[in-house]
Order: C-alpha cells, then structure tokens, then sequence
C-alpha cells in the first residue's frame, strides 16, 4: 500500500454549520403549543359531557381525538425541551431525535384511535342508538372555532419540525371531524336520519389513517437512516466524483439527524497529484449549494497509483481501494458503473 503524505481529513469546519440552525425556536414553539393546549383540553371536557348526554359517537369521537390533541402537544413540549439539552456524553446528537419519537408516537395514535372509532361506527351502522342532532350541531360548531384557534396557533410555531407537524395534523384532522360532526348533526336535526353519524365518522377515520401514515412514514424514514425525501445518494455520488481530481467516492451516507438536519459522510480519492484540502472545500461548496447539505464529513485521502492503474476510470468493480476493505454502498467512479 503506497504511504500517504497526509492525514485524513474528518472535516466538521465552522462554516460547514453556519448554513443551519440545530433544533427549533424553542421559547416561540412552546407559548404556541401551550395556548393550543388549554384551547383543546378546555373544549374537550366540554365535549364529552355533551357527546354523553347527545347519545353522539361521532361527538365522543371528536373528544377522543380532542384528548390524543392534547397529549401530542404535550409530547411536543417534553420533546422541545429534551431536543433542546445539548450533547454530551454517549448523546453525541443530544436529544434531539426525542422530537422524530413525539411525531412518530402521534402517528400510532392516529392509527390505533382510527381502527377502534371504525369498529364503533360499523357497530353503529348496524344497530342505530337515538342521536340529538340539535346538541351535536351546536357542540360541532363550538369546535370548529375552537379547533381553528389552535389550528392557527400551531401555525404560527416552526412546522419543519416534525414534531410539531405531528400535533398540527392532530388538530387539523380534529377540525375536519367538527365540520364532518357538524354536518351529521345537521342532517339528524332536519331528516331524523341517526346512521348519518357513523358515516360521518368513517369519514374522519379515512382522514385519520391519511394522517397517521403519513407521520409514522415519515419518522421511520428518519428512525432506518433513509436519505431525506428528495434527495437521491446515487446521484450526489456520481456528482461528487466527477468533480476535478476526484477518482471515487465510497461510503456514501445521507440521513436526517432530527427535523430539517441532513447530513453527509463519504471517502473520497483524489489523484495521487490532487489537492486534498482544496477537493474537499469544493466538494462541501457544491453540496451546500446544490442540496442544501451543510452538515457534512468528508474523509478525503489520496488514491494509490497502483489502484488506479488496476481498475480504471471505467471499471465498475469495487476493486481494492486500499482503504476499505468492505465498501458500505455503491463505489462511485468515472464513467460508467453500478448503483
């Protein structure tokens, strides 16, 4: 193996951090969450009172969503405050991941409260009970006001961060169950129809599932390290490597280290006569500007004469890098190759 005239170089430059923030506006974030939660826990006391006393499942559902609501902005605060701590000890990340937890646990909430109100609903399309369609109604209006209040309070916090988009989606799927309930009171009050209310809280299980899928998707991506959505390795790899000087990039890793944190890691070789610390700035200028990827470590060596000669610029076999015995991922290098 030839001897390196250098050291590898595990950049985590200064600059390479002033692209991003680490965490949200936390102080901001939790005056929102905080209005939003006496809004939802006041109203759905209320509400379950009132759904008892209407004989209303779709009202009874609503204040079961009400009191998921209320406990994914708790979550959402408790995870603030963890992802806020910072690192130090084994937590090299810190906390931060408490928050992509809160998302993902809303999600299963979701999920699990949408199987039970459909199980209730078709139990209830089979043998109607008497709904007051008079008292749904005005409760349903009361909730959508409420719900629109969160839900503006909610918008007003940081809703990149997943966690906080996964109590937003809580209470906007609340909304949508009010103005459905609204309605199933309405045609109760006017027809005496009383399945209406069930139907309607079929409705608001599709939108449930909608929701919930999509936070647990989203967080697992996050969990299983997958790429951020948008972002292809192969082709960040195959630009990376056709920069000057550049022989091959292996290793390739792009994951997400909390809500709107992606970050980059590789083994780059450069010719025997290339530039390393100069390779790896243009290489960090380009993944800043191209993809937004400014938490990068970039391990740039030297390529061994011998390899080059043994492999080729073309040749798509992993070959013998001598750095890397086994090779996490595609090789990426010059010319035609396999992903």
């Amino acid at each position: 193996m030839a001897t390196h005239d250098h050291e590898h170089d595990d950049h985590h430059g200064a600059d390479g951090h002033a692209g991003h923030s680490h965490g949200v506006a936390a102080d901001a974030d939790r005056r929102w969450l905080a209005i939003a939660l006496i809004l939802i826990a006041g109203f759905m006391a209320v509400e379950v009172v009132t759904g008892v006393l209407a004989g209303s499942l779709a009202l009874l559902s609503d204040a079961a969503h009400m009191l998921t609501d209320a406990a994914s902005i708790v979550l959402a605060l408790v995870a603030m405050r963890l992802a806020a701590r910072p690192a130090r000890g084994g937590f090299t990340y810190g906390l931060k991941r408490a928050e992509i937890l809160s998302a993902q646990a809303n999600g299963i909430t979701l999920l699990l409260l949408a199987a039970w109100l459909a199980y209730e609903a078709v139990r209830r399309l089979i043998s109607a009970p008497e709904v007051h369609g008079g008292l749904v109604l005005i409760t349903a209006l009361a909730g959508i006001v409420v719900n629109i209040a969160a839900a503006w309070c909610l918008s007003k916090a940081n809703r990149s961060s997943l966690n906080v988009e996964g109590a937003f989606q809580h209470i906007l799927n609340d909304l949508y169950a009010f103005i459905g309930t609204a309605v199933a009171g309405l045609i109760v009050l006017l027809t005496g129809y009383a399945r209406i209310d069930a139907i309607a809280t079929l409705v608001i299980v599709v939108l449930m599932l909608k929701a919930g899928y999509g936070l647990v998707r989203a967080s697992g991506r996050i969990f299983l390290e997958a790429a951020p959505a948008g972002m292809n390795p192969n082709e960040i790899g195959d630009k990376l490597v056709a920069q000057p000087a550049v022989t091959e990039v292996h290793d390739l890793h792009i994951w997400t280290i909390t809500s709107g944190q992606p970050a980059l890691s590789a083994h780059v070789l450069v010719e025997p006569s290339g530039d390393c610390h100069a390779v790896r700035r243009g290489l960090e200028s380009l993944l800043a500007a191209d993809y937004g990827l400014t938490h990068t470590t970039l391990q740039v060596d030297h390529a061994a004469a011998d390899v080059l000669t043994l492999t080729g610029p073309g040749d798509t076999s992993p070959g013998d890098t001598g750095h890397c015995d086994d090779a996490h991922g595609p090789v990426h290098r010059e010319g035609p190759h396999t992903h």
